[in-house]
């Protein structure tokens, strides 16, 4: 069976872009233009994935996320915002968005999107023992990492880090869900240093990261296994300079 996706956007042209894009890849599509809607919609439907604009005309975004949240904890949702709203998007992930994507967005992105969050919910259901992405290969049942079959050593708060990102492949972590997942401190330069040494040991090219990816202001996301995209600017083939100060 298809999955649904429910389309929650004020937008008719957005909608009708992606109602077009969505239905060309298998996916059922059920739309909303406001809050109101929405909330009608999901309490008569049950779709398997929600695409959330943050602006609407009668609710501010992040409280009908939150009353999505509230109502239907396991849903995945990925939400819409604009590109230069970091706080937005960090406070919509911190309320338990699955995931966002910037407007304007590419199809491909964002159907990349749809896979990891559904991938995520299926996950919940238990562990993925070995997980593999562009040489790296980490099995969680014997906590044993490995670049190119070549077995690597991480300290314990290394591999606490890896094994959270790990169990969300493909989805972004704000700063603060990282820190907190590992009980670690809430000092941002913290995370940078173990995110530094974490490519120092797993990237090819630790200035060019095609795995443990920068989402800047917001926070990290580590590749899926299916996401081909090079959402990172630092993770394309052509030769960029590193911004001198800037988070590696």
């Amino acid at each position: 069976m298809s999955p649904t996706v429910l389309v929650i956007d004020d937008e008719p042209p957005i909608r009708r872009l992606l109602r077009t894009g969505l239905s060309t890849q298998g996916y059922a599509v059920v739309e909303a233009p406001n809050a109101a809607a929405a909330l009608d919609l999901l309490g008569r439907q049950s779709p398997d994935l929600v695409i959330l604009d943050l602006g609407l005309p009668d609710m501010r975004g992040h409280d009908l996320l939150r009353a999505i949240r509230a109502g239907h904890p396991g849903l995945p949702v990925v939400v819409l915002s604009s590109r230069d709203d970091e706080g937005g998007k960090v406070e919509a992930l911190d309320l338990g968005a699955d995931d966002y994507v910037t407007k304007p967005f590419g199809m491909a992105e964002l159907l990349a999107r749809l896979r990891a969050a559904l991938r995520h919910q299926l996950a919940q259901k238990g562990e993925r023992p070995v997980f593999r992405v562009d040489g790296l290969s980490v099995d969680l049942v014997r906590r044993v990492v490995r670049v190119d079959g070549v077995a690597v050593k991480l300290t314990p708060r290394e591999y606490d880090f890896l094994r959270v990102l790990v169990l969300h492949a493909g989805k972004v972590l704000t700063h603060a869900q990282l820190m907190q997942a590992v009980s670690a401190s809430s000092e941002p330069q913290y995370l940078r240093v173990y995110m530094r040494q974490l490519r120092q040991k797993l990237e090819v090219d630790p200035e060019r990261p095609r795995i443990l990816l920068t989402e800047t202001g917001v926070g990290y996301r580590l590749r899926a296994p299916d996401d081909g995209l090079d959402l990172d600017p630092r993770a394309t083939g052509a030769a960029r300079p590193p911004v001198p100060g800037s988070d590696p």
